[in-house]
């Protein structure tokens, strides 16, 4: 019988499908979850906070995997740490990581950059702690979700007039496709830095924005240009959070946003 396979971010836009599949390839799931959450469709849900540490020990214990899934805007590398520590004390085999393309692209240098792009240099930062951990591992770097895209755009859309960074370039992916790569590496032996993982089309903001307003038959909104300063800004002016040639997904954003609507 295989090890069990802990999971964080489980509960996640993205954990939800790796789960899920997971389970369909008949392996034994356990979530991490900082609330008591009873058990169903048969995974385990084991209690545990990644920012304090506490429960992570006992959570991991006997896993032979680690995915590691929860993510935010700052406070990345703290979790890893700890997760980390843990998944040593239990001699985990094999620890996966789900990143973001241009993670060691987009400096952060500046307090502006780090409100506007810390979510990068926190990634970047988790990386290091995965990448010195004594672990065998795996790193996936992958651009931004359609469903975060979505997000945005459904925010900016309330606006009169939506300002938008000009030059920003977005290579929108599908979640689902991405829940499929990582099963597999999971499933599959420790590789390091593997390639990549970017949507199909590389798009303009505005060009995204638009396309949303089109599908959801709202009225058109003015577009407003605003040039930021930095240089992680100009990083992404440069498409470092681009992976055009790792244009590996098929579902595009029109697809995406006509299946919503359906």
């Amino acid at each position: 019988m295989t090890s069990p396979i802990l999971v964080t971010g489980g509960t996640g836009t993205l954990g939800q499908q790796v789960v899920r599949r997971l389970k369909y390839a008949g392996s034994d799931v356990r979530v991490l979850s900082r609330r008591d959450r009873e058990k169903g469709n048969g995974i385990r849900f084991v209690t545990g906070d990644l920012a304090t540490g506490e429960g992570i020990e006992a959570a991991a214990e006997g896993v032979g995997t680690v995915v590691h899934l929860a993510g935010s805007a700052k406070g990345d590398e703290d979790k890893a740490g700890n997760l980390v520590r843990a998944a040593s004390q239990a001699r985990a085999p094999h620890l996966v990581y789900i990143s973001v393309v241009g993670a060691e692209r987009i400096p952060v240098e500046s307090g502006l950059d780090r409100n506007m792009f810390g979510y990068f240099a926190s990634k970047r930062a988790a990386e290091r702690i995965v990448e010195d951990s004594g672990l065998p591992w795996t790193i996936l770097r992958a651009t931004q979700f359609h469903d975060l895209m979505l997000m945005v755009a459904q925010e900016m859309a309330k606006l009169p007039v939506v300002p938008l960074p000009a030059g920003f370039r977005v290579q929108p992916v599908d979640s689902g496709e991405v829940a499929v790569r990582l099963v597999e590496l999971t499933l599959g032996e420790p590789s390091g830095l593997v390639p990549d993982m970017g949507g199909p089309r590389v798009y303009g903001a505005a060009e995204l924005l638009r396309g949303y307003l089109r599908a959801s038959k709202r009225r058109r909104r003015p577009i407003a240009p605003v040039w930021l300063p930095g240089s992680a800004a100009r990083a992404f002016r440069a498409g470092a959070n681009l992976a055009p040639e790792q244009a590996v997904g098929q579902r595009t954003w029109e697809e995406f946003l006509a299946d919503r609507a359906a």
